[in-house]
C-alpha cells in the first residue's frame, strides 16, 4: 500500500504532468496550423499577387485612357477653334458686304436726293417766271 504522502504527491504531479501533455499537444497543433497557414499563406500571396497584377492593367488602362482623351480633346479642340475663326471670318466678310451696299445705296440716295433737289428748283423757279 501506498503511504498518504505518497498519494498526496502522486496527486499534485499529474496536474504539472497533463499540464506539460496540454502544452505538447498545444505545440503539435500550432506547427501543424503554421504548415497550414504557410500553405494558406501560399495561396493568399498568389490571390495577392493576381490583384497586384489586376491594379497594374487596370492603371495602364487608365493612363491609356487619359492619353486618347487628351489626344482626342486636342484635336476636338484645334478643330473647334479652327471652324469658330472661320465662322467669325465668314460672319465679317458678311458685314462688309452689307455695309458696302448701304454706302453704295447711301451714294445712290445722294444722287436721287441731289437730282430732287435741282428738279424742286427747277420747278420752283420756272412756275414763277
Amino acid at each position: 500500500m501506498e503511504s498518504p504522502g505518497s498519494e498526496a504527491a502522486r496527486k499534485r504531479m499529474r496536474p504539472y504532468m497533463e499540464e506539460e501533455e496540454d502544452e505538447a499537444g498545444a505545440q503539435i497543433e500550432e506547427k501543424e496550423e503554421s504548415e497550414i497557414n504557410i500553405a494558406g499563406s501560399e495561396e493568399m500571396e498568389l490571390n495577392v499577387s493576381n490583384i497586384m497584377e489586376k491594379i497594374e492593367n487596370f492603371t495602364q488602362r487608365v493612363s491609356e485612357l487619359l492619353e486618347s482623351g487628351k489626344t482626342m480633346f486636342k484635336e476636338l479642340s484645334n478643330e473647334f477653334e479652327e471652324r469658330l475663326i472661320m465662322i467669325h471670318k465668314e460672319q465679317i466678310e458678311k458685314w462688309q458686304e452689307e455695309i458696302k451696299e448701304l454706302r453704295t445705296l447711301d451714294a445712290s440716295n445722294e444722287e436721287a436726293n441731289i437730282v430732287l433737289h435741282n428738279a424742286q428748283y427747277l420747278l420752283k423757279h420756272t412756275h414763277i417766271d
